[in-house]
């Protein structure tokens, strides 16, 4: 028997690893990001895997993988920003930027962990590329919601959306074998 909790914990490792790595080459450079370029980030990234998804020739090295990751770091960079606004120049160093990326990794793993319970792992039993136009579908939302400058009438805001997009991509990282790497 799987276990959700242990996978999503060895993928989102992988990822902050990253994201560490990018905070030693390029400081907190993406704090000037207001919401619209991350998601516009997040959106090319989603796009991509898409294409290789549906296209018999790759032109660029870098696979499905790579663009997961991605799409998790940038959605956690959007959550930091909803909390702490954007600023002119970069004011986060490395320790306190990881710290703030492990604080929104665990609320978005507990929302994972209470609809996982209640949907009973459904999935697990959908393909990649079902959870990519997922992606894509929760980055017109936020588009939308991001031109109704942030109203929404009876839907979720955008800081659930960023969660989703972040969940989603965990799962198919999980389907692609990450957690077991």
């Amino acid at each position: 028997m799987p276990n959700t909790s242990q996978e999503y914990d060895a993928v989102i490792s992988i990822c902050r690893n990253l994201f560490e790595k990018k905070m030693s080459d390029y400081g907190s450079a993406w704090r000037i990001l207001r919401l619209p370029s991350l998601t516009d980030q997040i959106f090319i990234k989603a796009q991509r895997i898409r294409g290789l998804q549906q296209n018999a020739v790759q032109r660029v090295d870098e696979g499905e993988v790579s663009e997961f990751i991605g799409i998790v770091n940038y959605c956690v960079m959007a959550l930091i920003q909803i909390e702490k606004g954007v600023v002119e120049q970069p004011d986060l160093d490395t320790e306190e930027a990881v710290k703030l990326y492990t604080e929104k990794v665990a609320l978005t793993k507990q929302l994972m962990m209470d609809k996982n319970h209640d949907y009973g792992e459904a999935w697990r039993d959908m393909r990649v590329s079902s959870l990519t136009d997922l992606i894509l579908q929760k980055l017109l939302r936020v588009k939308q919601i991001e031109n109704n400058q942030g109203k929404t009438l009876v839907s979720e805001g955008i800081d659930a959306n960023y969660q989703d997009m972040i969940n989603y991509a965990v799962f198919a990282m999980i389907h692609l074998g990450v957690a077991k790497n």
